[in-house]
């Protein structure tokens, strides 16, 4: 915003700069012309009478006398009854010559019927006026350089409170919500401040509501499922059935099992009781887990999950988390997608890349920018899940990027077991 005010008034000034200095050198130049134009047919009126006087004496002009009175002047003076004008002065040139230098000129015709004719050298002229438009811009430019000397005053004093309500706003959304309480004597500046304080009030009454919320959802769900638990070690404790019940029942266990983990994690994140700790996870157990899970829903579809890449990789990172993940990414794949869905590991040196594609269409390019905000999704779904899933990558020192929209490519970057906990940075 300073920038921009420094800008604005310099241009403002400028016009205005222009607006009076051209019409002002534009006089000038007239008004030093018209001077010397006037002097000059002073100088040729006394010509004529020194001309009148010389000719009355003794009927000549004393042509070398006028040479050296005048060096700098070029003279033609035509008597009565002459063709040829008499040449004389100190300056020899031919005026009508097309290579004549650029002259000024003045004539007059004497008492006595001789006319007269000065040229004289236009240098002195152009000199005047050069002076005269430095001067007129050296004006100029001190105008400017005041105007913007208080431009840069004014837009420090206005620009000041803007940052301040700019941290303000950076507090809130770090999660910072006590009120600022700073005011600027600027009346819309001390409006914003206002603003915002009210503002953090709220949120922190919309945060406060939100952990509650996520707290009792969370302990709601918790029950029930360790009842399914329950249920499903009792069927597999008595059951006597075919194999096929026993493997289905086992799947389910699995299945509840992982839903309680997936529960008690995102109870721990909503009371914020909880650090990830990472830990040496391999990769391609977690990835069997989800080809496990996803493989026969895809089939149903007359679709397929393949997995390829590098395989014994091992990544710093949560197990159930990594979990959640791929489990979203995938089912982005599914219900968004379309063929076949690929599941690629890449051992990047101090990171892991696990990149997840499908055969669909691909993203929009205005869609492609958001893709990881709350509430945004490009077909009927919630518009969560990549959001969700890109929070507990970040949480962990993770991350998950959208690096290819057609086909529509997701990528987990994680930082390698073998690098250390590296920073894992983005696509390149």
């Amino acid at each position: 915003m300073r920038r921009r005010m420094l800008f604005s008034t310099l241009v403002v000034t400028v016009i205005a700069v222009m607006l009076l200095g051209l019409p002002l050198g534009a006089l000038t130049y007239k008004s030093i012309y018209s001077e010397n134009r006037n002097a000059l047919q002073r100088e040729v009126e006394l010509l004529g009478v020194e001309v009148d006087s010389q000719l009355e004496s003794d009927g000549q002009v004393a042509t070398r006398e006028l040479a050296a009175a005048h060096p700098r002047r070029h003279i033609e003076i035509t008597r009565p009854g002459d063709d040829e004008p008499i040449r004389t002065g100190g300056w020899d040139i031919d005026p009508r010559s097309p290579d004549a230098p650029s002259t000024l000129s003045a004539s007059t015709t004497t008492d006595a019927g001789a006319e007269i004719s000065v040229w004289r050298s236009t240098t002195q002229l152009q000199d005047s006026i050069l002076n005269a438009w430095l001067g007129i811009a050296s004006l100029s430019l001190l105008a400017i350089a005041v105007a913007v000397g208080l431009a840069m005053l004014q837009a420090r004093r206005l620009t000041l409170p803007l940052v301040d309500l700019a941290a303000t706003a950076e507090r809130l959304g770090s999660g910072v919500t006590t009120p600022w309480g700073h005011r600027y004597g600027i009346p819309e500046a001390d409006r914003v401040a206002e603003v915002l304080d009210r503002s953090a009030e709220r949120i922190a009454g919309l945060i406060a509501t939100e952990r509650h919320f996520a707290t009792d959802a969370s302990h709601q769900l918790r029950t029930p499922l360790t009842a399914l638990t329950m249920r499903l070690e009792e069927i597999l404790a008595e059951a006597n059935n075919p194999e096929v019940v026993r493997e289905e029942g086992e799947a389910a266990l699995a299945q509840a099992e992982r839903l309680v983990e997936t529960v008690e994690s995102l109870l721990g994140r909503a009371r914020k009781s909880q650090h990830p700790e990472v830990e040496p996870v391999p990769v391609d157990d977690v990835l069997q887990q989800c080809v496990d899970e996803w493989e026969p829903v895809l089939r149903q579809e007359g679709r397929s999950l393949e997995v390829a890449g590098a395989t014994g990789l091992t990544a710093l990172t949560v197990p159930t988390d990594l979990s959640q993940i791929l489990a979203t990414l995938v089912e982005n794949a599914y219900k968004h997608g379309a063929g076949a869905v690929t599941v690629r590991r890449v051992d990047a040196g101090q990171s892991v890349r696990i990149e997840v594609s499908d055969e669909g269409h691909g993203i929009p390019e205005d869609m492609a920018t958001k893709i990881f905000e709350r509430e945004v999704s490009g077909d009927n779904g919630t518009g969560l899940g990549l959001a969700l899933a890109r929070h507990i990558a970040e949480s962990e020192g993770a991350r998950v990027e959208l690096i290819q929209t057609e086909p529509t490519t997701f990528a987990l970057f994680l930082p390698s077991s073998a690098g250390g906990a590296a920073k894992i940075a983005g696509p390149v």
